[in-house]
């Protein structure tokens, strides 16, 4: 009974009055860009935190009354739109900036000015917005408030002054095993980011070939949970101290993936905005309408070069640089042994059993090599494995060994138990469970 009189209470607000309560603080905001003479240090992550939570707010408000289906209100809705994610990825960039000085990248100040254009093209397309945006609120008769916000509602959150560091930084030895975790997935999810391979800066036509057919917002949002889950992952189990302290190489190492973590944030929005609002998927006349004016605030062809020719392109470039530093890391924290066994019955080391061995390496991503003869070949490759099979079968040699990661070697040995996965005809024949990953 309670819960129905609130809700019939809640029916009496008009939605005339409703779509002013959400609009309130929203318009503050722009009141205050209008009367801005300049972008410079106006756009801090308070006013971005503000501008994204009103316009979420608004745009929630306005698609439950139906302004999407709406020619009337459809713009209004689609400017609270462009605002959120436009202000999402601008909150991301902003947050890199902010944080540059402890990330200990390589090119950090190339990608510093760079992430500056873009921050810019940003900021210069909200200041579009936002007298747009208070015309199509007093077209619809939505009362403004009387006055907007002040600078001082917005405070940038870093001072000149840093709190004590007074925790200890110690090392456990149960640590490794995370700290290798996290370094094998790093690199299984920068191999799984090659297929998005930057090799040169795209001119226009490239880039709407590019977008959304082979880059899209569904995609990176892929991408940037998993390197999110990395991110909390290391958090919890591995770093210790901050940014400023600490183990050299695994500040660095967590430096590449968030550094790559916001990038994937601030691409995701931008995709997001201009597959959903900017591309022409050409029907209904109010939907082009809205799109050709969101068009004239913030330019498709800068947005696009912005998330391809700068966010593409570093994070390639930092999860290569990361690369090195995760199997850096590897090797210093794997536990090594070694083992002997014998070779591939019949065949020897053609390509099955080469493939299946190179595969054990590669999934555990630290350094393995075979030993055959007394000569040493990268067990992570097909072609040395198959060039120690050449030199196995000159020599006649029965028995080799394996040195390197012991976590490899227990697969491989496990492997070499069952002839390599083949009969003596060379077919394929059922692996242990604990190599079903082979299949």
């Amino acid at each position: 009974m309670y819960g129905g009189d609130q809700n019939n209470i809640s029916c009496d607000i008009s939605f005339a009055e409703r779509v002013r309560f959400y609009s309130y603080d929203y318009l503050k905001c722009f009141l205050y860009l209008v009367d801005c003479d300049s972008t410079e240090n106006i756009f801090t992550k308070s006013l971005y935190s503000k501008l994204i939570t009103t316009s979420h707010l608004l745009e929630d408000f306005l698609d439950f009354h139906g302004a999407i289906n709406n020619s009337n209100w459809y713009f209004y809705r689609e400017l609270a739109a462009a605002i959120r994610h436009i202000c999402l990825g601008g909150y991301a960039q902003r947050h890199i900036a902010n944080r540059l000085v402890f990330y200990d990248i390589h090119d950090r100040e190339n990608f510093s000015q760079n992430g500056e254009v873009t921050l810019a093209f940003l900021t210069n397309s909200l200041m579009k917005l936002a007298p747009a945006i208070i015309k199509e609120a007093v077209r619809l008769n939505i009362k403004l408030p009387e006055k907007g916000f002040k600078a001082k509602h917005f405070p940038g959150v870093s001072t000149g002054e840093m709190l004590e560091h007074d925790f200890e930084d110690e090392q456990k030895d149960h640590y490794s095993k995370h700290i290798v975790r996290v370094a094998n997935e790093f690199l299984s999810v920068a191999d799984d980011f090659d297929t998005f391979e930057f090799i040169e800066v795209y001119d226009q036509v490239e880039l709407k070939e590019l977008v959304p057919d082979r880059v899209n917002e569904v995609e990176i949002r892929s991408f940037e949970m998993r390197v999110h889950n990395l991110q909390s992952s290391f958090d919890s189990y591995v770093i210790h101290g901050g940014f400023l302290f600490g183990n050299r190489s695994l500040k660095q190492f967590r430096s590449y993936f968030s550094v790559i973590y916001h990038l994937l944030q601030v691409m995701g929005r931008l995709l997001h905005f201009y597959e959903r609002h900017l591309v022409d998927i050409g029907y209904k006349f109010t939907y082009t309408k809205a799109r050709e004016q969101l068009a004239l605030l913030v330019d498709p062809d800068v947005l696009l070069d912005c998330t391809i020719n700068y966010g593409l392109y570093y994070i390639n470039h930092f999860f290569s640089y990361g690369k090195e530093v995760a199997r850096e890391i590897l090797q210093n924290h794997i536990e090594r042994s070694s083992i002997t066994v014998g070779i591939p019955r019949e065949l020897g080391f053609h390509c099955r059993p080469s493939l299946m061995v190179a595969k054990i390496v590669q999934n555990y991503g630290g350094e393995v090599k075979l030993i055959a003869g007394g000569d040493q070949f990268d067990a992570s490759s097909v072609l040395d494995i198959q060039w120690a099979g050449g030199k196995i079968q000159k020599e006649n040699i029965q028995q080799v060994e394996f040195h390197g990661d012991t976590r490899a070697l227990k697969d491989i040995e496990t492997l070499a138990s069952v002839n390599y996965g083949e009969d003596q005809m060379g077919k394929g024949i059922a692996l242990p469970k604990s190599l079903q990953y082979l299949r």
